[in-house]
């Protein structure tokens, strides 16, 4: 955090300075582990046998917040007989097909609810990414579900966690991690003493912790101790997700992902969707209690928002007009799909794949087989040029005189030359005006899309054909100011936060969305952003002003609510835990909840409420339940339906890995998305032959001094003076082992490229010790391209393409490789030196390493 984070990271050194206790765990020591309390080194890829570690740190010694555990999560739920757990398939769940690699879920349900919740077959979930729906909408819990409130029952979940992380020792967490077990114990002491009624601790992790093919589940296990320990939902408390960009948030909020729309909704299937109702069912579950009830006004409004007058309960609100999800339109197949010719065109908005995706070389050959690609930057960034400059063109695998994409290159404008909102890391709502006129031809994105838009119409006028009506009859009429025609971001983030359709007033809540047409909201999280037409985003109000929680300082969604889920912060009865963190309670005298935020409940709900028989949507939800989005109102420890590869989170190895899975017999994770390509490949890992081929672990991160792929920084005099080549962290012990020297040369060989880097011998990085064998592991900065003031070969042309199941996110934190001395060779030879390492490792590209090692007797066996 103080290294990629370096401006919030000063309320972390304010919370030591008034006794906070700092654990900092990476594979390298860095500035925050300069200045925590205590820094533990970790094999990349093993974070989940770490926390489970913690975990059954907790249950053994029965240190979880019992009264909020039993109140609170589904701790005293009981689970399907029919369910049977990792620790008896040897890495596997019950439900797993291999012949599509996924879980049928129906074993995993409540007991009694196989039928009625389990989603059954995955296949389709895993290439539409629909693990992130569920995450965020909470899978059907039909109805009530049965509990034992003595924790006793051996199925319910808490035996059921007890049971699957019995086997997370302290002794297992070395010799899987590395970690020292004194290390690993001053941890587990220290995180569960912030636990109970007086006290609590923060998890953040950073956005390289998404980037696993495990990734989802390393989150999860996050989030269940911190629902052990009674630390979500309350002040100091939660799981804090650091954004690489400042708009990260917003960008998922108001999506640039593929299979959701604005406030996560899910993009419609064309199977499974054919009609509006059918959709909105598939969201809200008729008979589901929780706020997911009221799906049917959020998608009402949002397609209200899009299509206007168009748009009415006759004709579904034009639903007909939206796009639907055929399978997997993730980049990464879109990419495989670019060096098939099955893509024509490409857009890229603040992406530079080229050198800043996983495997580089394919980024590059798919740009390169493309009839255009419109590049919109600050700079003139290597996707723009790597058609001329690229690493192929060396090797001659791109020919400039050939390549048949023609590059429009369109000049854009920066952050501090447009105006509109940033939402960051705490779901924040920032404005920023505009501070300069944008150079030259530089143009803002809002101005690019609202002409083009505006172009594409005119073209279109006189069309007749059905197909074009979505484009036709949208709402595009936002007003313009100045000498070039900006559209105003204030008319579109009014537009946002939604109005009544036939006054235009502004919406205050998202309470108010309809599902007749009556409101368009743009994004119903986000209602009430531009309440009373005030835009709430641009307050500023000192915190000297104000108190502690600041709500006059933006505005948060949802309702300018600053701690979700913060009923938990109470407890059942409705009063806080402790007078020193009081934050939500209930006040009987004026019979509603009151507190330093907006409660994250409804206002005059009691404690005391129970729902009647059959009740759902937000009246389903008792008095006592916080999680409000939950079908049954609680935390989730174990996840009956969701997350696409196990309903708890199993170590299993990184896709590339040097070592056998001490805990399973299978490997890595075996619903993993993998591509059978020509131009993919992964390295072997146990009980592969051939590993040692690539004995070393890589990974990267950030530099201070540097901004993603470097096109932001690698431009800048000062910062590329600071930082000025790629260069590769190693210990003093690879260092001999490889025979390299401190400020000389040295270049990484993977199954897919070589790149180049100067040697920084340094003892940032230490040799782990792992199942009685050193495990030598590299650093890399990925901020290094062809382009720029600065340049160097990219960290990211290591990498295969290898991605989580539930969210397509790529592996790119951590892979297998061979270290050498001196400069990497260019031209075809580079090409000839990879092709021998993927002889000598038994790499045939386009197939794909067994997903499967291990069958039922637990004995290994190769399933491609």
């Amino acid at each position: 955090m103080a290294e990629a984070h370096p401006v919030g990271f000063q309320w972390v050194m304010e919370a030591k300075r008034r006794g906070a206790k700092v654990f900092h765990v990476d594979p390298r020591f860095t500035r925050t582990s300069a200045v925590a309390d205590t820094y533990l080194p970790i094999r990349a890829g093993t974070d989940i046998a770490l926390l489970g570690g913690v975990v059954r740190y907790i249950l053994d010694n029965e240190l979880d917040f019992r009264e909020y555990v039993l109140s609170y999560t589904n701790a005293a739920t009981i689970v399907s007989e029919e369910f049977s757990d990792t620790e008896d398939g040897d890495g596997f769940f019950s439900g797993f097909d291999p012949e599509t690699g996924t879980y049928v879920q129906d074993s995993w349900q409540y007991e009694g609810h196989e039928d009625s919740s389990g989603s059954g077959h995955t296949a389709q979930e895993r290439d539409s990414a629909s693990g992130l729906t569920h995450e965020s909408h909470g899978a059907p819990v039909g109805g009530q579900t049965r509990r034992d409130e003595t924790l006793q029952h051996p199925r319910c979940v808490y035996q059921i966690l007890k049971r699957h992380f019995a086997r997370y020792t302290p002794e297992m967490v070395e010799r899987v991690c590395g970690i020292p077990q004194e290390l690993f114990l001053e941890l587990a002491r220290a995180w569960t003493a912030n636990s109970g009624r007086e006290r609590t601790g923060m998890l953040i992790y950073s956005v390289g912790w998404t980037q696993h093919s495990v990734g989802v589940q390393y989150i999860r296990t996050g989030a269940i101790i911190q629902l052990l320990l009674g630390n979500m939902g309350r002040p100091g408390g939660g799981v804090m997700a650091l954004r690489g960009h400042a708009s990260i948030q917003g960008s998922t909020d108001i999506p640039t992902l593929f299979n959701l729309l604005p406030g996560y909704l899910p993009m419609p299937h064309h199977a499974d969707h054919p009609t509006f109702d059918e959709w909105v069912d598939s969201i809200r579950h008729p008979g589901q209690k929780g706020f997911w009830g009221n799906a049917r006004s959020f998608a009402a409004s949002l397609l209200k928002a899009y299509w206007g007058d168009a748009a009415t309960p006759e004709n579904d609100f034009c639903y007909g007009y939206l796009p639907r999800l055929t399978g997997d339109h993730g980049t990464y197949q879109q990419v495989l799909n670019m060096i098939d010719g099955k893509v024509k065109g490409y857009f890229l908005l603040g992406q530079n794949p080229a050198v800043g995706s996983a495997h580089g070389r394919a980024q590059r050959l798919g740009m390169a087989n493309l009839d255009w690609l419109v590049v919109r930057d600050l700079f003139m960034i290597e996707s723009a040029t790597f058609w001329q400059n690229g690493p192929e063109v060396t090797t001659g695998e791109i020919v400039p005189e050939e390549c048949r994409t023609e590059v429009f290159f369109l000049p854009a404008a920066s952050h501090v030359e447009k105006e509109g909102t940033f939402t960051q890391t705490q779901r924040l709502l920032q404005w920023r005006e505009k501070a300069v006129e944008p150079p030259g031809d530089a143009r803002s994105e809002l101005w690019f899309f609202y002409h083009l838009g505006l172009k594409l119409r005119e073209k279109l006028a006189d069309s007749a054909l059905p197909r074009d009506r979505a484009l036709l009859d949208l709402t595009w009429d936002y007003p313009t100011h100045g000498p070039r025609a900006e559209p105003s971001a204030e008319a579109v983030l009014r537009e946002i936060n939604g109005y009544d359709a036939a006054t235009g007033r502004p919406l205050s809540s998202f309470a108010e969305a309809r599902a007749d047409g009556s409101t368009a909201v743009g994004c119903w999280i986000y209602t009430g952003v531009y309440a009373d037409g005030v835009n709430q985003a641009a307050r500023r109000k000192s915190r000297h002003e104000q108190d502690w929680v600041a709500a006059e300082w933006g505005w948060a969604w949802p309702a300018n609510r600053r701690i979700l889920y913060n009923r938990a912060s109470a407890d059942p009865d409705g009063n806080p835990w402790s007078e020193r963190k009081r934050y939500v309670w209930w006040d009987a005298e004026k019979g509603e909840w009151t507190g330093y935020d907006v409660p994250d409940f409804e206002k005059t709900k009691p404690p005391s409420y129970r729902p009647p028989a059959g009740a759902s949507g937000p009246e389903g939800i008792a008095g006592d339940d916080p999680f409000v989005m939950q079908g049954d109102g609680k935390g989730w420890l174990y996840a009956p339906s969701g997350v696409l590869d196990g309903p708890l989170p199993t170590h299993y190895e990184p896709v590339e890995s040097p070592v056998r899975n001490p805990l399973y017999g299978q490997q890595a994770n075996p619903t993993r998305k993998m591509y059978a390509h020509p131009v993919n490949s992964v390295n072997p890992s146990p009980p592969q032959e051939h590993s040692q081929v690539f004995p070393y672990v890589f990974t990267v991160s950030r530099l201070t001094e540097h901004h993603t792929a470097g096109g932001m920084s690698r431009t800048v005099s000062p910062l590329a003076e600071l930082q000025p080549e790629m260069f590769v962290e190693v210990s003093p012990d690879l260092a001999t082992e490889a025979g390299l020297t401190h400020l000389g040369w040295a270049h990484l060989v993977s199954g897919r490229a070589v790149i180049e880097a100067k040697v920084l011998v340094t003892d940032r990085l230490t040799p782990l010790r792992v199942d009685d064998r050193i495990i030598h592991q590299v650093w890399l900065p990925y901020h290094f391209g062809f382009e720029g003031l600065v340049t160097g070969d990219s960290a990211n042309d290591l990498f295969g393409i290898s991605l989580d199941p539930n969210v397509l996110i790529q592996e790119s934190k951590v892979g297998t490789c061979d270290v050498r001395p001196g400069r990497r060779p260019t031209g075809p030879a580079l090409l000839d030196l990879v092709a021998d390492y993927q002889r000598r490792a038994g790499i045939t590209p386009g197939h794909n390493a067994p997903a499967v090692t291990t069958d039922d007797e637990g004995k290994e066996r190769g399933a491609s």
